[in-house]
């Protein structure tokens, strides 16, 4: 199955012109959304039936898109609530709506993202209620589910899923395999609940010892060998279809200070990021990652602008794009984290994201001032409408090669229960423990 998915995305991938540019699946053949007003409360109407050919359907839907549908699909929020259809007084504060079900048709976001912390992860039952009721308030668009999945450190669906070790240990088996089957381990339990995303793997390097925020987040502190563990995850997470993200890049592994609470420096020079920073992700690229996700970074010797890795053009389009070759989506880290916030307001961060390169804005502090100020600069021509289509067409490619473009998988409640931490799951995790020396 990953396999014929990748040659799908192989395939859209050499037909579109791709240009510049948290922390963090079957489909059907209903009716492409027409076009709509421009104000993000409207209904999706009717249009002929999708062309059987994957990049044309890709482009018959962004031609039935308005310019607020194309701006939606650039943004991924956290929604308050265990349902659909909860109130909760932050939905009411952030996005002028009570529920989650509000909040979509009111804006119509590309994906949204799951956390313990906005009340999303109670049981298995309550999430696959929520990931259905989520997709069924967009219907002319199913959406992106993430969640930050890692394992270990960082487990946003603990303790409903299976406890695999952390990349670290994984790493420490020196099997590639093992990193394969953990990864196919957590897409198949994400999908079984509605996720169609995750926010792994980390293709950070850990080289610094005393870095606060990556650490066991990391397969260890060997580029070649970091490579060869996230290339076989990708291929793992495919091999349960779903999409992975290969993040944080350039690299986050050389820094002493947490992104989430400031911004870190890295002097490293080019050569030394095509040496220690690069080859997980040119590896991750390789195997067909579907998302790299940004560093709140900055690297003076990759761009001496001081602005942090997700706003730099010269890094998320010069090196990401057109030296190591990727077409798929980019992602920001969380737009929320203070390494980002340092230089701009939370309006003009989300266009200089866009200009530089990402696709997608996770988690904006503000989201009605960044989605404002998103369709301001596309109005006023500083965001190209051209530019736009470049980002809402990779992630509609990212969709179609899903199976999510026209019509959501509904999630089964009763399989999930059946497939989260079950003995066959727990039964991996076992070996990578006794392959790295555990127990």
């Amino acid at each position: 199955m990953a396999r014929s998915m990748r040659v799908v995305v192989a395939v859209m991938m050499t037909g579109l012109v791709m240009g510049c540019a948290g922390q963090s699946a079957g489909g059907g053949a209903s009716a492409a959304p027409a076009a709509r007003t421009e104000t993000p409360a409207s209904a999706p109407s009717r249009t002929p039936t999708p062309s059987p050919d994957p990049a044309s359907q890709v482009e018959e839907t962004l031609a039935g898109m308005s310019v607020s549908d194309k701006v939606g699909q650039l943004f991924m929020p956290v929604l308050y609530g265990a349902r659909a259809d909860t109130a909760s007084q932050e939905n009411r504060s952030r996005y002028g709506v009570a529920t989650p079900a509000e909040m979509i048709e009111k804006y119509r976001p590309g994906g949204v993202i799951l956390f313990p912390w906005a009340g999303n992860v109670k049981s298995v039952k309550q999430v696959v209620s929520l990931t259905n009721g989520l997709q069924a308030a967009s219907p002319g668009i199913p959406l992106l589910i993430a969640a930050d999945q890692e394992n270990g450190k960082v487990s946003r669906l603990s303790p409903l899923v299976t406890d695999l070790p952390s990349a670290s240990v994984i790493g420490a088996t020196g099997k590639p395999s093992l990193a394969r089957e953990a990864a196919e381990v957590t897409g198949t339990e994400l999908l079984a609940l509605g996720v169609n995303l995750d926010f792994a793997p980390v293709a950070d390097v850990n080289i610094n010892p005393r870095n606060p925020v990556i650490g066991p987040r990391a397969y260890g502190d060997d580029p070649d060998e970091v490579a060869k563990m996230v290339a076989a995850a990708v291929r793992g997470f495919h091999d349960a279809g779903v999409a992975s993200t290969a993040k944080h890049f350039p690299g986050h592994g050389d820094t002493t200070v947490d992104s989430h609470t400031g911004l870190p420096v890295i002097d490293h020079s080019r050569e030394q990021w095509e040496k220690l920073d690069a080859p997980p992700f040119r590896a991750a690229v390789e195997a067909g990652v579907d998302a790299v996700m940004s560093a709140h970074v900055v690297m003076p010797k990759l761009d001496p602008s001081g602005d942090p890795a997700t706003l730099s053009k010269k890094i998320l389009t010069g090196l990401l794009r057109e030296e190591l070759g990727f077409t798929g989506v980019i992602s920001t880290d969380a737009l929320d984290m203070a390494g980002v916030r340092k230089r701009y307001g939370d309006g003009e961060v989300a266009v200089r994201a866009i200009l530089a390169g990402a696709d997608i804005l996770l988690m904006p502090p503000d989201f009605p001032k960044a989605y404002k100020a998103v369709m301001s600069a596309v109005k006023s021509g500083r965001i190209s409408e051209e530019r736009l289509d470049r980002s809402v067409r990779r992630i509609l490619t990212l969709k179609q090669a899903r199976g999510i473009l026209h019509e959501a998988p509904k999630a089964d409640a009763e399989r999930a229960v059946r497939v989260l931490d079950s003995p066959a799951h727990r039964e991996v995790a076992r070996r990578i423990n006794a392959a790295a020396g555990g127990s």
